[in-house]
């Protein structure tokens, strides 16, 4: 991977590093969203009366999902982002998925990892991947 020099980019002196641990996904319906996640990803569902977001909490750590409902000029179904899925065995990930309604397709095999592609219900692109498993 090659480095990027940021004084060409016109940042400079920046001390700060910050951590990414919450991603925004506007969705259609914040519920059924949530249920999706929760039923197949197993993520616990927080709510509170009177936030408009709907917080998704990884059961093993990692990265949480923010639901918030889109307007109606909204584009849904982006293809710029992808929300990846760490799984030590794709192919069993795929199948439960399957046996739960949710289709993934092919299973590719990449440099000493697989991968497979679905969608969740507004369109949004999703993967399930063995890449953190594997060997260095």
């Amino acid at each position: 991977m090659s480095e990027i020099d940021v004084t060409e980019t016109g940042c400079t002196n920046i001390s700060v590093s910050a951590g990414l641990n919450r991603i925004i996904l506007y969705v259609r319906d914040v519920d059924i969203s949530a249920s999706f996640y929760a039923f197949f990803f197993g993520f616990k569902v927080q709510t509170t009366p009177t936030d408009r977001i709907t917080e998704l909490v990884p059961e093993n750590g990692g990265v949480h999902l923010l639901l918030h409902k889109a307007g109606k000029a909204q584009k849904l179904g982006q293809v710029a982002v992808k929300l990846v899925f760490d799984v030590a065995d794709v192919s069993a990930f795929r199948e439960q998925a399957a046996k739960k309604g949710l289709k993934f397709g092919t299973i590719h095999k990449a440099d000493g990892y697989e991968f497979s592609n679905a969608k969740d219900p507004d369109g949004n692109a999703l993967q399930v991947s063995s890449r953190a498993f594997k060997s260095v």
